[in-house]
């Protein structure tokens, strides 16, 4: 049902002809020059491109596939393959010509015909991504075509309304962008201090003398316990979260008749995802919490501290990543198993870790701790304002909740 004083229209209709860029791109990569905007620079948490991993094309004088896909200011971008449907916003003249893959298209709206931020914000909400993950026109494999792209609906409210929802919507983007930017201060504020504390050469007050290392295998005891046959939840491990449930990761059960090899650990033990990740480049490490008891795969390498080791301060070493260079050394990168790093588990348990006095890990990870719950409750904050946006487009941009114009803008 159409709002009152809305009308229907299509992206084809109020934009000029969708473009996106074509194969070959390539041949122009460079390490400087004109920025190129590829699906990895779009995301779904904000219209506006994140311009950090960002590569770069040298197109000569007079190129067609530079006059043809060059981004202007209020220049919408849609993914077309892949992560299907997420949406860009240029909301500035780019500073030097900007280009687009073949993976993306570019709509440019036509002057007068609609306000081209309410229409990023429109496509990017989640009753849009529905309509363009309907439209995927390539069956199995990802796709949307250009003629696709050009029939997807459009509600469009006066000028005056589209604007203003698109300023509401925008301050929230740039509260967002504010805690999005604590987060990115704390995190690094984090990194260097447990690079400070976990070298042992930056020292807490009170606190001198050279640190014991030892291997794992000296400080903890491998467990190997098998599921005991009671019923409990199936997790694995995320290099992002932690362990969570295998029916939620993966939207399905996985184990099947697998489980009955799983390692049963108790809350507090350790485990060693030994697959790589963009976040943790040779396996990660982290302990149970939350779950009294659960089976994870037996390909993970569990332990247990033993007792006189402090386990807050073992995981914030785990978190920080602290045994990368040692298993880095380990991996034969032309070896894997199903993804896996081929890793023994005695190598692993062999890499070696310091041992500070009792009391100065339970000193530093007191530390770590403090700057662990500055991240966390900016994240909450994130986590809340996203969720509440979210609710704001739905109703703003469909037209359930209206905004009050004075006269003279809605005229």
């Amino acid at each position: 049902m159409i709002p009152d004083g809305w009308r229907s229209s299509k992206i084809g209709k109020i934009a000029e002809p969708i473009t996106s860029g074509s194969r070959g791109w390539a041949a122009y990569y460079a390490d400087s020059g004109s920025p190129f905007i590829r699906i990895t620079n779009l995301r779904r948490t904000s219209i506006l491109p994140d311009y950090g991993p960002m590569k770069y094309v040298a197109l000569p004088d007079g190129s067609n596939e530079g006059r043809r896909t060059e981004l202007r200011q209020g220049d919408i971008l849609v993914s077309i393959t892949a992560d299907l449907g997420v949406i860009g916003y240029i909301e500035t003249q780019p500073e030097a010509p900007s280009y687009i893959s073949q993976h993306v298209a570019r709509v440019r709206i036509k002057s007068g015909a609609a306000d081209p931020r309410f229409v990023a914000y429109q496509l990017a909400a989640p009753r849009h991504a529905r309509i363009i993950d309907r439209l995927n026109d390539s069956g199995a494999k990802a796709g949307l075509n250009l003629p696709t792209i050009a029939s997807i609906p459009v509600l469009l409210p006066s000028m005056a309304e589209q604007k203003y929802i698109a300023e509401t919507l925008q301050t929230w983007d740039r509260a967002i962008e504010t805690v999005e930017a604590l987060i990115a201060n704390a995190r690094a504020q984090k990194q260097a201090l447990m690079q400070q504390l976990f070298s042992g050469k930056h020292r807490l007050p009170g606190f001198s003398g050279e640190w014991q290392r030892k291997p794992i295998n000296e400080i903890a005891t491998r467990v190997t316990r098998r599921n005991d046959g009671t019923e409990l939840p199936v997790l694995t491990i995320s290099s992002t979260s932690g362990f969570v449930r295998q029916d939620e990761k993966y939207s399905r059960y996985m184990a099947g008749k697998s489980v009955e090899t799983y390692i049963m650990l108790n809350e507090g033990e350790f485990a060693y995802n030994k697959g790589n990740s963009k976040t943790y480049e040779f396996g990660c490490i982290f302990d149970l919490q939350g779950y009294a008891r659960a089976v994870v795969p037996h390909v993970y390498v569990c332990f247990k501290l033993k007792k006189g080791y402090g386990h807050r301060f073992y995981k914030a070493l785990f978190e920080a990543d602290y045994l990368a260079p040692q298993l880095g050394q380990l991996v034969n990168t032309g070896v894997r198993n199903n993804g896996l790093l081929n890793i023994k588990p005695s190598e692993f348990l062999n890499t070696k870790v310091p041992v500070p006095p009792l009391d100065e890990q339970d000193a530093i990870a007191a530390v770590m701790q403090a700057a662990s719950r500055t991240v966390i409750e900016n994240e909450t904050q994130l986590t809340a304002l996203r969720q509440e946006k979210a609710a704001l487009m739905q109703q703003l941009l469909t037209g359930k909740r209206r905004v009050k114009l004075d006269s003279k803008d809605a005229a």
